[in-house]
């Protein structure tokens, strides 16, 4: 099992990899559900990371609220890209939606060839298309290469264990063409139900490893 830590800034990034994380999501203001974090602050998690051999996924969003960013906002995440790439990051977390919850395929074409080279996770925007078009989602987002689709399986007030089915779905269509990382709820003390009931190997969290 790959425990994903959801780490707000640096703080406990030290303490998570040492419980056992083994790759980083690496966000600010996590009251809204992410943000990009400062270029201080991705300096030093990647250099702490690097020396321990986990992987950082540094979240690309300039604000909390919806997924439905105007152009300015999208030249902030493209700066914001490239500056977390020069800096050495492993990969991105992003997702942009369309006013009427399908995803914005010109803005996320941009952010995806700005991201050449790495890993791509298309965050829990996902979960805001509706159910019956996410399976043309998984389509749309595997045939260009994303890494991985961070998602709870349907509302972030739904327990986990309640979109158990709509999850196996989703990860039969995805057929390992790209990865279905569950999230929302999960933490050390039910990672391994939730591995062992959906056959992942991944698994995102805040609480995903015990801290002091």
């Amino acid at each position: 099992m790959l425990k994903e830590f959801c780490a707000e800034n640096y703080t406990h990034i030290p303490q998570a990899i040492a419980k056992g994380a083994k790759r980083i999501e690496l966000c600010d203001n996590l009251s809204v559900g992410g943000t990009t974090p400062s270029t201080g602050v991705i300096e030093e998690a990647l250099s702490y990371a690097g020396e321990k051999g986990v992987t950082v996924m540094t979240m690309i969003r300039p604000r909390g609220g919806d997924f439905v960013y105007n152009d300015i906002e999208l030249r902030i995440m493209h700066t914001d890209l490239i500056e977390a790439k020069k800096l050495g990051t492993d990969g991105v977390v992003f997702g942009c939606l369309t006013p009427n919850n399908w995803l914005d395929e010109e803005a996320l074409e941009m952010l995806i060839e700005h991201a050449e080279g790495l890993q791509i996770t298309f965050h829990m925007a996902f979960d805001a298309i509706p159910k019956e078009r996410q399976f043309e989602a998984i389509d749309w987002l595997a045939e260009r290469g994303i890494t991985r689709i961070l998602t709870h399986g349907g509302s972030m007030d739904s327990a986990l264990s309640e979109n158990y089915e709509h999850l196996k779905a989703l990860i039969a269509h995805a057929a390992n063409r790209i990865e279905i990382l569950p999230g929302g709820g999960i933490t050390f003390e039910n990672a391994q139900e939730v591995v062992d009931t959906l056959g992942v190997s991944d698994v995102h969290g805040t609480k995903i490893v015990e801290l002091i």
